[in-house]
């Protein structure tokens, strides 16, 4: 039987929504019901985070034609790619020990997405998942999206840039502020891994530094699975998908929640307020073969100021 840890039931008691996250326990499962089978083998990409062997939690994506996300049995996911080996996952993905990881499936043509978590080994050419959680999740702040894979030439892969550092640069700045979706993967003490997603309006992510950002908690399920992992351990790794390029901006560090009612009354449609603190970046382009359309952005995105 599902349960929250208690990181989560902290967040959800001090947000005054326990009730509600009692409610939406529901929503979180063991194993893979065949709409949701039928849902992963449509989507050309999935989101995957996890800590590295020096500690660090980062968030990447894995691509592949439709169908390489496969479900043999309920209780496992196969994903039939690994991560460049420019990615700051390669390591652990690509070795043969199990490493806990956190994943989301999003369509951003139809604003479905599922968080899917559990223990990933390498298989071969791909990944073999063991499922721990799988959870169900409301489209509220996705942005409507159709996709195209680069044509020969336009990949842009004999090319492919790597750029490392412990700060944003100027244009990483401007595409962090730009941005209308991030992902975030979180660790429990005990390093259960959940990614999960992020969206608003352009703006809704604000640069408060080059190592420090900030965006709002705005309302949603209650279950905080985000918020109370960082109550419990604040590492933390995005990413910042180019949806035009295929480029991908990563970055780790840690965050924390702000929990002060002035600072978040100046941000519309905050419940709370996140601050990363950024502590490595690395920019990989020409990183996913995908191409997406300009974004339908969400109705329930708050305005951002």
């Amino acid at each position: 039987m599902a349960t929250y840890h208690r990181g989560e039931i902290a967040v959800q008691e001090r947000a005054g929504l326990a009730r509600q996250a009692e409610f939406s326990l529901g929503g979180i499962g063991g194993s893979i019901p065949p709409v949701a089978e039928d849902f992963l083998a449509a989507q050309p990409l999935i989101v995957l985070g996890g800590t590295d062997h020096d500690g660090r939690v980062w968030t990447t994506q894995l691509t592949g034609e439709t169908g390489f996300l496969r479900v043999p049995d309920p209780r496992t996911v196969v994903i039939d790619a690994l991560p460049l080996p420019e990615d700051p996952l390669a390591g652990i993905l690509t070795g043969g020990s199990a490493v806990r990881v956190g994943m989301i499936a999003v369509e951003p043509a139809t604003r479905r997405r599922m968080r899917i978590n559990g223990r990933a080994r390498r298989d071969g050419d791909g990944l073999r998942v063991d499922l721990d959680q799988v959870i169900a999740n409301c489209p509220k702040y996705l942005q409507k999206r159709e996709y195209r894979r680069a044509g020969p030439g336009e990949d842009g892969t004999a090319d492919r840039t790597v750029t490392d550092g412990t700060e944003l640069g100027p244009a990483q700045q401007q595409a962090v502020r730009t941005a209308d979706t991030f992902f975030v993967t979180t660790a429990s003490d005990s390093g259960d891994a959940d990614s999960s997603h992020r969206g608003g309006n352009p703006g809704f992510v604000q640069v408060l530094s080059p190592t420090l950002l900030r965006w709002p908690d705005y309302a949603g399920n209650a279950m905080f699975l985000t918020l109370g992992n960082l109550l419990l351990n604040a590492s933390a790794g995005i990413l910042v998908p180019d949806w035009e390029t295929g480029a991908t901006l990563h970055l780790s560090g840690s965050a924390h929640t702000v929990w002060d009612a002035e600072e978040i009354a100046g941000v519309p449609g905050a419940q709370r307020l996140v601050e990363f603190s950024v502590e490595a970046v690395r920019e990989i382009t020409a990183a996913s073969p995908l191409r997406w359309t300009r974004p339908g952005y969400s109705r329930f995105n708050p305005p951002v100021r």
